[in-house]
């Protein structure tokens, strides 16, 4: 007790000040939906998504310092606007799959609409739930020192004295925003390939006869892309990009090379002459090669990627299985304190929603779980508990385990993915093991692990938010009941960002001659692709077992290798070649720019400083070309095209996209390094 005396929070508990305000909510969810829907666009084409609490404080900050708000208002404007980026989180990495699987198609019903809306807001307000109960010890262990909390905290406390440097990510969004917006209309081409066929050749000791190529292509004209490579580092770029060499250089060029002696070339290539009388032999026959090289990727090589990734995230909760069980340990004694309810004259910065609300919700979101699984999936009663059981037990698991894992390395860094991935096996393997079978059980394995998945993504969000409310001194239940409004609103409109995205990706396919929508190559969505794969593979028997089997001893081979992050590996092998390299060059570039910090001798402010400004122009490229690709996507679904509308050229030529990728380079090193300030500054708040 007399630990907790010693903290002194940034406003002192007995000060009175605005807090939860309506300024401050609306500003909040507008940044939740605005945020969750360029985080929906990014994990669905990339795999992952960006922590939203950077970005919130940011934009919070500029927006009520204009409007003469308290920091405790920026606090709460900031809590409420990044929970919708875990519910966007645990949206992409689920829903998508329902479609992938094959079982809602058309992706958008309303019934579909109802379903999807209920997992998110069940799931969401779980976790909030659950963080309620983790929140006193967690907040207060001094052993997780809680990175990103602390960091949003001193941008909090930074803005009280200064202007605070939110234009440069107002001037990246536009920018970002921008390349995506010309490049729509055709002013420079958004990525070149070309495939180089091989003439054929005989293996002498066998005297088998081979004939393939290779495909060679450029980065994505993708200044989200970048700004992903720019902020996970030069290192981390460099695996996710070594997954990509291995798909498109050896493992597709070598299986085609097997495999083409097989195709009748002549044929496929008068198919495609049939279907476009414009094309010449020689492009047809370079069509039917691409297309080859493609279907082989996507059938063959993405499924030994599979195999791959399931291992990887084995492995990485095996890694962490110390913090695993010291997390669960903790939430197990928290709950005992918090049902003995012995606070009487609680201190408004110590407050939390009571433990009778916190448990009726609970309770709710079983009985939710349980009507889900039992009218809308229509399975048998007796399923419909376990189903309820289970997903109370996973939900309060993996919220303990992402919390603790948000306190040790920040959201940024949380594995909602490997979590969801064990929360859907254990799940599948109940089902069969109680006899489900068929649509119905892979349904309700989707919607037990997109329920978890959600749970835990805003349990670690929320957490996060906790702890930087705890240093500034905000009061816990107000951020809980404003991210409990933010939930509602996000898991009301994120469907229709997924049904944007989906109908728009399809709408293009047809006009452009490729099979658009989830697990395309523009909306890879590679863990809901991932996870209907699983949950066929375990409930229906239809995995591609020799496939993910070679794929999981590569994995294991990885390991052994000891490769740094198998699982980034892996993904990359899954990416389309386009996006793994454009994320490649964004690790360059800032590998480039600490060269420049090292060069320069740079001091630790001056470090700091263009850490924080290169963050922050990142991330407006990631928002900026996201909201723009939503926007398309709109006006695709309803049939209008922009380059139909207005477009520079039939076929944009490559060399203004070198002079966009040389522009985007520039920004990324040239501003960072120009405002890195004076070597005698002070510390200034860092970044992550």
């Amino acid at each position: 007790m007399s630990e907790k005396k010693k903290f002194i929070p940034f406003v002192s508990p007995d000060t009175s000040m605005s807090e939860f305000t309506v300024r401050a909510l609306i500003i909040g969810l507008v940044m939740a939906v605005v945020l969750g829907a360029a985080n929906a666009y990014l994990g669905l084409k990339a795999g992952m998504t960006i922590a939203a609490t950077y970005p919130a404080a940011v934009i919070g900050m500029a927006i009520l310092k204009a409007l003469k708000g308290s920091i405790l208002e920026e606090n709460f404007a900031r809590t409420v606007g990044s929970i919708g980026e875990s519910v966007a989180a645990g949206a992409i990495f689920t829903l998508p799959a329902f479609f992938v699987a094959g079982l809602w198609d058309p992706f958008f019903t309303p019934g579909h609409y109802i379903t999807s809306t209920l997992i998110l807001i069940a799931g969401g307000i779980l976790g909030i739930m659950f963080v309620a109960l983790l929140r006193r010890v967690m907040v207060e262990d001094t052993e997780l020192p809680f990175p990103e909390s602390v960091a949003a905290s001193e941008i909090h406390k930074a803005g009280q004295t200064s202007g605070g440097n939110s234009k440069f990510l107002f001037f990246a969004m536009i920018m970002g925003g921008l390349v995506k917006l010309l490049g729509e209309i055709k002013l420079f081409a958004v990525y070149w390939e070309k495939f180089v066929v091989f003439t054929k050749q005989t293996v002498a000791s066998t005297g088998f006869v081979g004939q393939g190529g290779m495909m060679l292509g450029s980065p994505g004209i993708s200044p989200a892309y970048m700004g992903v490579g720019y902020i996970i580092g030069p290192k981390l770029a460099s695996l996710n990009f070594s997954g990509g060499v291995i798909a498109w250089g050896l493992l597709t060029p070598m299986i085609l090379y097997f495999l083409a002696p097989s195709f009748d070339l002549n044929a496929m290539a008068s198919a495609f002459m049939a279907s476009d009388p414009s094309l010449t032999a020689d492009a047809a026959m370079n069509k039917v090669w691409t297309s080859s090289f493609y279907s082989i990727w996507r059938f063959i090589v993405r499924p030994i990627a599979i195999g791959g990734m399931l291992v990887s995230a084995v492995y990485t909760l095996w890694k962490m299985r110390k913090s695993l069980i010291a997390g669960i340990a903790r939430s197990v004694g928290d709950v005992k304190k918090a049902a003995s309810g012995q606070h009487v004259d609680t201190p408004r910065n110590e407050k939390d929603i009571s433990f009778n609300w916190i448990l009726i919700g609970i309770g709710l979101v079983a009985l939710l779980t349980f009507g889900i699984t039992f009218l809308i999936f229509k399975t048998t009663p007796l399923v419909a508990v376990v189903a309820a059981t289970v997903m109370i037990i996973l939900a309060f698991f993996f919220a303990a385990v992402s919390g603790y894992l948000v306190g040790l390395m920040g959201s940024s860094n949380n594995p909602i993915s490997g979590l969801t991935l064990t929360a859907l096996v254990v799940t599948a393997l109940i089902m069969v093991a109680l006899g489900v079978t068929g649509n119905e059980g892979v349904a309700s394995v989707l919607g037990v692990a997109a329920i978890v998945c959600v749970s835990a993504a805003v349990a670690g969000e929320m957490l996060q938010d906790l702890k930087a409310g705890h240093i500034l001194g905000g009061t816990p239940w107000r951020m809980q009941i404003g991210d409990i409004i933010g939930v509602v609103l996000s898991g009301a409109v994120m469907f229709g960002v997924l049904v944007f995205l989906n109908d728009g990706d399809i709408a293009k396919g047809v006009r452009e001659g490729y099979e658009g929508g989830f697990g395309s190559k523009n909306l890879s969505a590679p863990q809901a692709s991932l996870m209907a794969i699983l949950s066929k593979g375990i409930v229906g028997g239809q995995m591609a077992w020799p496939l993910i089997i070679a794929g999981m001893l590569m994995g294991i081979g990885f390991i052994m290798m000891q490769v740094k992050s198998p699982m980034l590996v892996c993904v990359g092998m899954y990416l389309p070649l386009d996006t793994t390299f454009a994320i490649f060059l964004g690790g360059i570039i800032k590998g480039w720019v600490d060269q420049i910090t090292e060069k320069r001798k740079f001091t630790a402010p001056q470090k700091v400083n263009v850490e924080n400004i290169g963050v922050l122009l990142a991330s407006g490229l990631i928002a900026g070309e996201a909201l723009m690709g939503l926007i398309i996507a709109i006006f695709a679904v309803g049939d209008i095209f922009l380059y139909d509308l207005f477009s520079f050229f039939q076929h944009p030529p490559f060399s203004i996209s070198l002079i966009v990728l040389a522009l985007i380079g520039f920004v990324l090193i040239r501003i960072p390094v120009r405002n890195a300030g004076a070597p005698d500054a002070p510390m200034p708040p860092s970044a992550m």
